[in-house]
């Protein structure tokens, strides 16, 4: 976890607030595992959910206020996607790897109050949703090779994300 950047800060806030035993990791450092060193997770839920997060901020709508894109923006960097999966694997049984989205929600868009896991935190508002690396590496397309990145299809990531708090069910 990188304690400067707000997205990370408000999903462990909202952590906080479901009382939800985690710890946050060190993103500054890799671990060793086996002969190569992994991209650290942001976040290891203890909880009865047994999670391993990896956060992704993005703004929404994203782009500018003349011409935004509101495209829900799902990418991650391919070894995000693998880094989980490897971690939820070391960690051992009934442990998964989690991309946590956390969208900022940019003025004047607005969601009704009532949306599931619409968090503030500090002066905004934050849609925090949810996707197993599993399934996510599934549907998963290559979006730039020069930066390994990979993203979900619109139609795929409508029908895989959820609201995070399913996650933290175990049965979730």
């Amino acid at each position: 976890m990188i304690r400067s950047n707000h997205y990370e800060a408000a999903f462990e806030a909202y952590l906080r607030s479901r009382g939800v035993m985690f710890i946050p990791t060190d993103e500054a450092r890799r671990s060793p595992f086996g002969d190569t060193h992994l991209k650290s997770a942001d976040f290891i839920i203890l909880d009865t959910a047994r999670l391993v997060v990896d956060v992704k901020g993005r703004k929404f709508p994203s782009g500018s206020a003349n011409k935004p894109n509101t495209s829900w923006q799902n990418w991650a960097e391919e070894e995000d996607i693998n880094a989980l999966g490897q971690w939820a694997d070391c960690l051992g049984p009934g442990y998964r790897g989690v991309l946590a989205f956390a969208y900022q929600i940019q003025p004047p868009f607005a969601l009704p109050e009532n949306t599931p896991d619409l968090f503030a935190f500090r002066a905004d508002w934050y849609l925090l949703r949810g996707i197993d690396v599993t399934t996510y590496r599934e549907h998963m397309r290559p979006r730039s090779k020069n930066w390994k990145t990979v993203h979900l299809p619109a139609d795929a990531f409508r029908r895989i994300v959820r609201p995070f708090s399913t996650f933290l069910n175990p049965k979730g």
